[in-house]
């Protein structure tokens, strides 16, 4: 394991109110085993990560919906109680955006990378994001923004069916509406539906052309980009299942090296000047062979003790040790390694094991987390489910008459983005087009594809 300066403390901060976030587990574990003090700022009620042994002290966090300036007083309250400069390990979009905006205002008591301002905004936002990957040559699905209900529906023309639909600004969907941020639709009357939805989101609503998941198809990429511009303690990883199916979080992953996925991730990383830990998903195209990028995340994502390597680092360890000014090895890739998170993928947990693989949940030097969780996953569950059952009680019932005509338009190779004037915008989807060749002007035809 890597020596890390023990006399700089961490302090793991998390808005979002998600009792079961694996990865703030895993960040408590990685930097605690390393014998640093671990500050958490996050809602720990209910939540097995505050039985981890590896805890030094627990802080309440901002309310949900909090302005910068109030995230920036609580990180000054926790910075007096630790009372010397901590590495600060932004966990969820959320707080990776805050504190990439309020970068000089903390820099007086935490430790940051130096990020470009504004940067983890732009990668966050899914029409950014699309509009980034347009101008730098990433391949990235095609994609369409909705201003009205005859758009929504039109994307279906246009897109083919199914397709997938994003808000824009995930981190501001509201908590127990039953909204996730990306869902696949299959019929245009979902599309609507979905669009009028769009006050209660928070965001814009885009449509993606839905690239098939499958075997092999599955990739995310993990790293920390140190002020060089260098990728440290991370890699390619194949996601073997997740949760929900198909567009959910990876519940068993698995080390694979992939040298062309990492060329793209250098390419992207020096274009934009990114420095800090990233986690990006992509899904390789069967008919062109091409990784598209899907979501590009401004912190560590939840899976990210996948990539534990020979020497211990992974990329909470690399960014703690950059911060204190302690050399970063030279990689060690443990290629096969897996990670699994029990409480989606049971089965898994139990039929597979070996000295490289890593339970979400569960660990044998810090034990009270797994013994914790499936008592509070279960009522979890159960609460969940009631809740579902009381909104499907109370959804009105919709007449045949006004049920819009579901199309399957097919899709073709050459689609490509459609761009408004304005920068960094996704063009609405056009409820005049009849098919998708309409929706195509001659020299985004002759484009490259």
């Amino acid at each position: 394991m890597q020596n890390l300066d023990s006399r700089v403390p961490a302090v793991l901060l998390r808005i979002d109110r998600n009792p079961f976030h694996h990865g703030t587990l895993g960040a408590v574990r990685s930097l605690g085993r390393a014998g640093v003090e671990v500050h958490l700022v996050a809602d720990c009620q209910g939540s097995p990560v505050r039985r981890s042994r590896f805890v030094s002290e627990t802080h309440p966090p901002p309310p949900p919906g909090s302005s910068p300036a109030d995230i920036a007083e609580v990180l000054r309250q926790v910075a007096a109680r630790v009372s010397r400069p901590a590495v600060l390990v932004p966990l969820d979009d959320v707080s990776a955006l805050a504190v990439n905006g309020l970068g000089e205002e903390l820099a007086s008591g935490f430790l940051l990378p130096r990020q470009p301002r504004a940067l983890a905004e732009r990668v966050a936002d899914k029409a950014e994001l699309a509009a980034l990957c347009e101008s730098l040559g990433v391949p990235h699905p095609v994609t369409l923004m909705a201003h009205s209900p005859e758009q929504a529906a039109a994307a279906a023309w246009q897109l083919g069916l199914p397709l997938v639909a994003k808000w824009s600004r995930p981190w501001l969907i509201p908590a127990g509406r039953g909204l996730r941020s990306t869902v696949v639709v299959r019929s245009a009357r979902e599309a609507r539906a979905l669009y009028l939805r769009t006050a209660e989101a928070g965001s814009p609503l885009l449509f993606q052309a839905y690239l098939p998941p499958g075997p092999d198809r599955d990739w995310f990429f993990h790293g920390y980009v140190d002020g060089a511009g260098v990728t440290h303690g991370g890699g390619a990883g194949r996601k073997h299942h997740a949760w929900p199916r198909g567009a959910g979080l990876t519940t068993v992953g698995r080390w694979t090296p992939n040298p062309r996925l990492q060329a793209l991730v250098g390419q992207l990383v020096r274009a934009l000047g990114y420095r800090g830990v990233l986690d990006l998903d992509f899904r390789r195209d069967d008919t062109t062979g091409r990784y598209h990028l899907l979501d590009f995340n401004p912190r560590p994502g939840a899976q990210f003790r996948l990539f534990e390597d020979g020497s211990g680092l992974d990329v909470v360890r690399a960014l703690h040790l950059d911060l204190t000014h302690r050399p970063l090895p030279a990689p060690a890739p443990v290629p096969g390694r897996a990670f699994v998170v029990e409480n989606y993928a049971p089965l898994t947990a139990l039929r597979q094991g070996g000295p490289q693989r890593e339970l979400a949940w569960h660990a044998p030097d810090d034990r009270a987390p797994g013994r914790a969780l499936w008592g509070l996953w279960a009522r979890h569950v159960t609460l969940r489910l009631a809740q579902r059952v009381g909104r499907l009680l109370r959804a009105p019932v919709v007449p045949a008459s006004t049920t819009a005509i579901a199309v399957a338009a097919p899709r073709t190779a050459t689609a490509k983005a459609l761009w408004m004037p304005a920068p960094a915008s996704v063009r609405p989807a056009d409820p005049q087009v009849g098919s998708p060749a309409r929706a195509l002007g001659d020299d985004e035809k002759a484009s490259r594809r």
